[in-house]
């Protein structure tokens, strides 16, 4: 999972989420803040309505929340959905002894590598610098 600085920064580039079973996202409000969620039909489902999408908590009296507006919740990208919004920009990722390395062709750059402790990290960190290319 990528740290809770790096999916705020995702978002302030303009990473978008549109939430799906599975996904995982935290609350970043005291109390709540080093919780993760995970969304799941059974558990936590997103609701659509004409006035926006909510993170509804079905049977999770322990948390007492009903539900939380999606723009409350901050999205935490998986590597398999981090790989994906890389798009064809992706070349590879690869493990050396230290930290997991990706590789990706920027618009207007060399190619560069991103390196991180996780896959998930140095994906975070390629996908950052490639919104950051195209709003520059």
């Amino acid at each position: 999972m990528i740290p809770v600085d790096l999916a705020h920064a995702l978002q302030a580039a303009g990473v978008r989420w549109t939430p799906r079973s599975g996904d995982q996202f935290c609350i970043p409000k005291p109390a709540l803040e080093h919780e993760v969620f995970t969304i799941s039909e059974l558990t936590i489902e997103p609701r659509e309505y004409p006035t926006g999408t909510i993170l509804a908590f079905n049977g999770t009296t322990e948390w007492a929340l009903d539900s939380v507006a999606q723009d409350e919740a901050l999205w935490l990208p998986r590597e398999d959905q981090l790989r994906e919004l890389l798009g064809a920009t992706f070349r590879s990722l690869v493990r050396s002894a230290e930290a997991f390395v990706v590789t990706v062709d920027i618009p207007g750059q060399e190619r560069r590598e991103f390196t991180g402790e996780s896959a998930s990290l140095a994906y975070g960190r390629a996908l950052l610098a490639l919104l950051a290319a195209a709003h520059s």
